[in-house]
Formats: structure tokens, C-alpha cells, sequence
């Protein structure tokens, strides 16, 4: 006799919103009471994420946000800037208040390094726009726990008043005087300064690493942004004889190229029909069979009753990553996980086909 358990993987939480207000015209700052009785399960690492969940005009809607505070100010703060025709984004700065409740998943995600109080480390980070979420997080990490390390922040925007963080950023640099500086680019506002005005590029990349950036001083990197700056920072700074593995980077959004919708459609195009699909979670078990309709293990199991935790859809966060323990599936994109998280089996359910006629998957990773 088989059993279908519908079991609650998710795992989330209501939790009040402490405060809220607007950093810029476009972006809200929500600040969240976490009980003390959640507190140890909601403790985090500089550069993690929440996963927000609420219900908007009857539709069960997930994102996730960088926290932006750190670790050490045992607070829990997100910004959430708006995106044009953004459900979630607009949900958040049109209608949240002080005292309302969001459903949040715990802390998650690796955009970070280990602490070395010991030590003193060499660091240097690139943002844009809301891309300083994470990266303001970490830096706030790790000057305030490493009191000999240093932090040059490179940080792209469309204007003065679109920065976010703007006054925090500058108290920070006058706080550790000497160990974090912060260059500004602007896209939309002219500066004295030419290497400032505009978007990065190769050339600019090459004078930062000529003038500015002591290459073989540092020791570790990190990247928050679009795609095309993310890849285009990381190729010209292993050029200029950055180790590739001290480069850590993080999308925010992302966009499926040509060639990526053609090897796409033939991944899904090699889908097993009617797959066998068992999904475990802390020893329990949850069996369905894969619908015509859906060609991903994460719309499949959400379809057959599953409740599982996920946010972007689009490959990019790992909420809802797990672990393939027999049978084969095909990913569609990969943002999320490095070669080592491959090599061990984890993929992304959102992006995950199966190709095999049975398939099993661990979400107790």
C-alpha cells in the first residue's frame, strides 16, 4: 500500500515587521522582530538571505532578500527595492506597515567567507544598485571582527539620490577611518572624475587594477549584480592575476541567452515521461508521479500537494536545491551552485528534469 505523506518542507514563520522605512524613493528597509524562542534558528552568516512569503491577490508569492545587516548587531534587516511590474516588490513598498507580519523562511545561502579575527586580510567588493544588500553586510562583518583588515568598496549607481545606504556607507568609512574606502560610479550623473562616470568596463576594470586595486594583496573578492557585470568583473580581474577562487559572486537577476534557450529546449525535449518521483525530508517521504504539464521536479511535486521551499524560480537563489539520490536529471540553468556543489549531487528542483524513469531527491541538505 502506498502512502502519500503531504508534508511541509518550507519551514515557515510569521514573524512581525519591527520597523519599516524608505532608504530611497523606490526601496524600502524592513526590519524584523524575531522572537527569542527563533532566535538561534534564525542566527546567520554575513551575506545570507531570507525567503519572504505572502499571499497577493490570492497567489502564493516568494522572494528572497539579501539581509543587509550584519551578524554582529543581532539584527534581522532586508531592503527591498522596487522592480517595475514586480508583484512582490511593489506588494512591499505600496502596502507593508509597521506591525504587520510576513511569512519568513531561516537564514540561507554561502555568499561569504569565514571570519579571521587573526588575521589581516586584503578585501574589495563591486555592487550595483540593490546589489549592496549583501556586500554591506559582509563588509560590516568583517571590519568589525577582523580589526586589521581593510575594504574598498566599487559601487555603481544611476545617481546620488538612488543610492541606497548612502549615509550608512559614509559613516562606515569614517568609522574605520584608514581600512574601507568606497568609490562611487554613477551612470546618470556626471562626476569630476572620469573613471566614475558610467558603467564598468574592461578599460576602467584595467585602470582599477593598474591604480587603484594592489592585485596580489588581496584576499578575497566579492561581486553582487547583473550577470554581464558579474562575469565581466570576474574575467578581467583573473586577467589580471586574481586566483578565480577568491571571487565570490552573487546574481540578483538574471537572463536566459540564446544559446541557453536552444540547449534548454532540447534538455527538456529528453524529459522522461511519467518519471517516478519520491521526495524525502527528515526520514519522511513524499511520492508522485511526474504530469505532462510540468517538465521540472519543483512545479511537478508543488502540482501534486507538496509544500517545498522555493523563491526565484529562475535558478538563481538555491532555495530550492536538494540532493538527486537515484536516477538522473538535467538542469536547465545553474546560478546558484559552484562545481563542487554539482560534484555532490545537489542541483536546483526549479530547474531540474528528470530524464530517468525513476528519480529520488534529499531536501535535508
Amino acid at each position: 500500500m502506498l502512502v502519500l505523506l503531504i508534508i511541509d518542507m518550507a519551514k515557515f514563520h510569521s514573524i512581525k515587521i519591527a520597523d519599516i522605512y524608505k532608504e530611497t524613493r523606490d526601496c524600502s528597509v524592513l526590519t524584523f522582530e524575531v522572537p527569542e524562542e527563533l532566535s538561534q534558528e534564525f542566527q546567520f552568516k554575513q551575506g545570507q538571505h531570507l525567503t519572504l512569503r505572502a499571499i497577493i491577490d490570492g497567489e502564493d508569492v516568494r522572494r528572497s532578500y539579501s539581509l543587509c545587516s550584519s551578524p554582529v548587531e543581532n539584527k534581522w534587516k532586508v531592503a527591498v527595492k522596487r522592480i517595475n511590474g514586480g508583484v512582490f516588490s511593489s506588494f512591499v513598498n505600496d502596502s507593508l506597515k509597521k506591525n504587520d507580519f510576513l511569512e519568513i523562511m531561516p537564514p540561507s545561502g554561502k555568499f561569504n567567507t569565514t571570519i579571521s579575527t587573526d588575521k589581516a586580510k586584503n578585501y574589495i567588493a563591486f555592487a550595483a544598485g540593490s546589489g549592496i544588500t549583501p556586500i554591506l553586510s559582509i563588509i560590516k562583518t568583517h571590519l568589525a571582527t577582523e580589526p586589521n583588515s581593510t575594504f574598498k568598496l566599487f559601487y555603481l549607481n544611476r545617481s546620488v539620490k538612488s543610492i541606497i545606504f548612502k549615509e550608512e556607507i559614509e559613516q562606515l568609512k569614517n568609522r574605520y577611518f584608514g581600512r574601507f574606502e568606497i568609490f562611487h560610479f554613477l551612470t546618470k550623473e556626471h562626476r569630476s572624475i572620469e573613471l566614475l562616470n558610467g558603467r564598468f568596463t574592461k578599460e576602467k576594470i584595467q585602470i582599477l587594477t593598474d591604480k587603484i586595486i594592489d592585485v596580489p594583496t588581496i584576499d578575497e573578492c566579492f561581486i553582487c549584480g547583473p550577470e554581464e557585470m558579474i562575469f565581466l568583473l570576474r574575467d578581467e580581474l583573473v586577467a589580471a592575476g586574481l586566483d578565480k577562487d577568491k571571487i565570490h559572486y552573487e546574481l540578483f537577476t538574471s537572463g536566459i541567452s540564446e544559446a541557453d534557450k536552444e540547449r534548454i529546449k532540447k534538455i527538456v525535449e529528453h524529459k522522461a515521461e511519467g518519471t517516478d518521483v519520491t521526495i524525502i525530508d527528515g526520514g519522511k517521504e513524499f511520492h508522485f508521479v511526474m504530469d505532462e504539464a510540468y517538465d521540472n521536479i519543483l512545479d511537478g511535486a508543488l502540482a501534486a500537494g507538496a509544500d517545498l521551499p522555493f523563491a526565484c524560480k529562475g535558478g538563481v537563489c538555491s532555495t530550492c536545491k536538494c540532493k538527486v539520490i537515484e536516477g538522473e536529471v538535467e538542469m536547465k540553468v545553474n546560478y546558484a551552485l559552484d562545481a563542487h556543489d554539482v560534484a555532490k549531487g545537489l542541483v536546483l528542483s526549479c530547474q531540474a528534469v528528470p530524464t530517468t524513469d525513476k528519480v529520488v531527491v534529499d531536501f535535508g541538505v
